[in-house]
């Protein structure tokens, strides 16, 4: 059964599904749409144009939807999409897109600490960590299970790739390769993502392969393109090292990731 706080102020045109519980103080828009068995607690504040899917937890002080921080929007109707299973703890904020039509995009079994924040038109994969105070620009992308250290600052139109972890405070200004181990000012990739690949099954024989082709591609003195013809032709090219690769290749050719790279 639904239950709404009698200190809630819930409009009559927002759709709650079965077993939402929404707390004291929360505040949801006409037009909000929200999944059976989420939790919206207090002081939290859903605004129109958000659909939010199943067994989400909304935590305290949370904003979900606000308008973009653009100067050039101008009032469109733009969306906020999520999926299910996600914590947002207390005082996440998570934008709207800007353009008319657009959306704002997170998927399903994320976990986003407090006070961290995405921008507009962010899209958010699955399984995605981001702790305390992280923040994501406008246009983001961040792959199934990335992790972002605290108090990271990721700007625009970067893409985070998958099962890679950014150590904290970290100033991501670059794209970040899948399965890598990255921290700092500039951002530096010191090697793959061990813990986590392990955590997540990868067998040693690909965890070894990674391994090789992070040498060759981020620690040698050969150059982006020519590292990634060295990696095809000496690593066993796995579906992870293929998929390195394949997202380097979107990046362009030059030096990536070294402490000298001007």
């Amino acid at each position: 059964m639904t239950e709404v706080h009698p200190q809630a102020a819930v409009d009559c045109k927002a759709q709650l599904g079965d077993d939402v519980r929404v707390g004291p103080f929360a505040v949801i828009d006409s037009g909000v749409e929200i999944g059976a068995g989420t939790v919206i607690e207090t002081h939290a504040v859903i605004r129109s144009g958000v659909t939010i899917g199943e067994r989400n937890l909304i935590g305290e002080g949370c904003v979900i939807g606000g308008d973009p921080q653009d100067q050039k929007y101008a009032g469109a109707p733009t969306y906020l999409r999520i999926g299910n299973d996600n914590v947002f703890r207390e005082f996440v904020t998570i934008h709207r897109a800007k353009d008319e039509g657009k959306a704002t995009i997170v998927g399903d079994g994320n976990f986003l600490m407090a006070f961290s924040h995405l921008g507009h038109n962010v899209t958010v994969h699955n399984h995605v960590t981001m702790a305390n105070g992280v923040g994501v620009s406008g246009h983001v992308t961040v792959e199934d299970g990335a992790n972002i250290g605290g108090m990271t600052g990721v700007h625009q139109y970067v893409r985070i790739g998958k099962y890679a972890m950014v150590g904290g405070m970290s100033r991501v200004v670059q794209d970040v390769p899948p399965f890598m181990l990255t921290e700092g000012k500039p951002l530096r990739i010191y090697d793959i993502n061990a813990v986590g690949l392990r955590r997540l099954g990868v067998p040693a024989k690909v965890r070894l392969a990674l391994h090789k082709a992070c040498k060759l591609l981020f620690r040698s003195e050969m150059g982006l393109t020519k590292a990634i013809e060295v990696v095809r032709r000496e690593v066993q090219v796995t579906e992870e090292v293929e998929y390195l690769l394949n997202f380097l290749e979107n990046i362009g050719s030059g030096r990536y990731g070294r402490q000298d790279q001007k």
